[in-house]
């Protein structure tokens, strides 16, 4: 079905007659009357009852009409859309890790909001792996992770520069007294999570295996302090 059949449909709707729809569309009759023809030969249907005066609609046209107008409505907001105007609008989905999401995002995002309004912001959550997957398979725009990222189709720009740390209970001083700790818990992210893959190199190089996962970094942080662990 063509976009140019039914405006040429929707045109003799709205000024009653085939003859005026040529006028006002600055083409001839008979164009307007072989698109009409088109038109209703692929739909099956008659579109128009014809009189003295004019043309009036059918039932099938009477149900066609409001849908011409959807049709012409939505050809159009996407070519609004699609216009580099230099106005950023649109969805923007953003990933970001659980911890940055928390700690950074929430200034900047009400900044952004507010320099870019008509942007439409989605924002998800994940580990660094699985972040990195959905930008690859073109579902999230960019993604905030724990860098560094080597990939030959993705490109990296430093945003944050971060400390991380080892966190124990007290009685824990250093990395060298968790191999002697009885019934010590590893309490890390969810698989894919950079931190984790860090933290479990660390650990495998002092023999130490197996680990606990919490997806909350509060629950991390009173674990350790009350129990032999280390986050």
């Amino acid at each position: 079905m063509e976009l140019v059949d039914l405006e040429t449909f929707a045109a003799i709707a709205r000024h009653g007659g085939v003859t005026r729809a040529a006028a006002a569309l600055n083409t001839v009759q008979s164009n307007v009357t072989a698109r009409l023809k088109a038109l209703e030969l692929e739909l099956g249907a008659r579109l128009f009852e014809r009189h003295s005066r004019g043309v009036v609609l059918t039932a099938a046209g009477q149900r066609l009409l409001p849908y011409a107008g959807r049709v012409r409505a939505l050809v159009a907001e996407a070519q609004r859309v699609t216009a580099d105007d230099g106005i950023p609008r649109g969805p923007f989905r953003l990933g970001a890790m659980e911890t940055t999401a928390a700690l950074r995002l929430p200034p900047l995002l009400v900044t952004y909001a507010r320099a870019c309004p008509e942007v439409e912001l989605v924002v998800s959550t994940g580990s660094t792996a699985m972040l990195l997957q959905e930008v690859l398979e073109h579902r999230l725009d960019v993604a905030l992770v724990a860098g560094p990222v080597v990939h030959a189709e993705l490109e990296e720009e430093a945003a944050f520069e971060e400390e991380l740390v080892l966190v124990t209970a007290p009685n824990l001083r250093g990395p060298d007294a968790l191999a002697g700790a009885g019934g010590l818990k590893v309490l890390v992210f969810r698989a894919g999570c950079s931190y984790r893959q860090r933290l479990e190199a660390i650990l495998a190089a002092r023999g130490i295996a197996g680990a606990r996962w919490l997806n909350s970094v509060h629950l991390m942080a009173s674990w350790v302090a009350s129990r032999p662990g280390l986050a």
